[in-house]
């Protein structure tokens, strides 16, 4: 999937540890398989390169997959969508990136969102209806083999392991056990700004300090926004804590979209999701969660300890030049 994984497992003995290190390993490498949209080999790639306007039947696992997505596309009001490949490509987002005209902008949206492949939840069928389209899985897959690494996991008998996929977080573990992990501020990546004690959950953060393009000495990052089809605004970082990590990967990607403001309040009415938002601004950091990040959040750094508080969330701003 691009990136790197380390895995930690405690069992009763160190055979049983390895075993079930290994075959979590194994089950990203079958995720890898899957939904690679690099190898022309994968079950994806079929799916991307099917006839245009002919109905195309992945197998059942793709199938929910593909219909998860397609559902997260439908509550986020497209802030999140994996059928962004025409976008990416009129970026060149794989590439030395370039700045699209408008008439190549226009035609990649066209392309792009949920008139361009049609996914039926009921049959499991997929319609491509323009010849750029294509869906990019990078917006779930990490979550999708976390998720079937974690059941793996349980299945096993393992009580504790923590994986980390790419940044995204699987904790296995008990309240009584719980693996501390740490939140970098946004622009500063070796920097923890929080801490959060977590077990049962995975843990998602979205921003663009990273990743990225350089056009003409412009950077911009390489998350887009489906409506739109711009790059969405350099601001911060979102960090998502949710017992599946299907939806901790894709609403992570969503709320970074949506933004700060929008994306706190959506993120207020979605029951058992948690949310912490970090802004940059002016070389100042405010940090606001919702009111279920609490659970999560221990011994946060004493200039992020909120000043006040609202029904909806806190929120305070420290100058971070201050964690030097």
């Amino acid at each position: 999937m691009g990136t790197r994984l380390g895995v930690v497992v405690e069992a009763s003995s160190t055979a049983g540890a390895g075993e079930a290190a290994e075959n979590v390993m194994l089950e990203v490498e079958r995720f890898e398989r899957m939904l690679s949209t690099w190898d022309p080999e994968s079950e994806m790639h079929a799916v991307n390169t099917a006839a245009v306007g002919s109905p195309f039947w992945p197998g059942s696992e793709l199938a929910l997959l593909l219909a998860e997505a397609d559902r997260y596309s439908r509550i986020s009001g497209g802030a999140f969508d994996a059928r962004v490949g025409a976008l990416v490509d009129a970026w060149d987002m794989r590439g030395s990136g370039v700045v699209p005209t408008p008439d190549m902008l226009t035609r990649a949206l066209n392309a792009a969102g949920s008139g361009s492949i049609s996914v039926d939840e009921h049959t499991g069928t997929v319609v491509r209806h323009d010849a750029a389209a294509w869906m990019d899985t990078g917006g779930f897959g990490k979550g999708a083999a976390l998720r079937s690494a974690a059941q793996g996991l349980e299945l096993a008998h393992v009580d504790r392991a923590l994986i980390d996929l790419g940044g995204q977080l699987w904790a296995q573990g008990s309240a009584d056990e719980p693996w501390r992990v740490s939140v970098a501020h946004p622009t500063k990546r070796r920097q923890p700004v929080v801490h959060l004690e977590i077990h049962g959950v995975s843990v998602a953060t979205s921003g663009t300090s990273e990743r990225f393009i350089e056009i003409d000495g412009v950077r911009r990052g390489h998350i887009l926004d489906p409506r739109t089809g711009q790059p969405s605004r350099a601001w911060g970082s979102v960090t998502v804590v949710s017992a599946d990590p299907v939806e901790a990967d894709a609403v992570a990607t969503a709320l970074y979209v949506m933004g700060p403001q929008v994306g706190l309040a959506w993120a207020e009415r979605q029951d058992g999701l948690h949310a912490l938002f970090l802004q940059v601004e002016d070389g100042e950091l405010t940090a606001s969660w919702t009111p279920g990040m609490e659970q999560w959040l221990t011994d946060p750094p004493e200039s992020l300890a909120p000043e006040h508080q609202s029904p909806g969330h806190r929120t305070h701003t420290h100058e971070s030049r201050n964690h030097q």
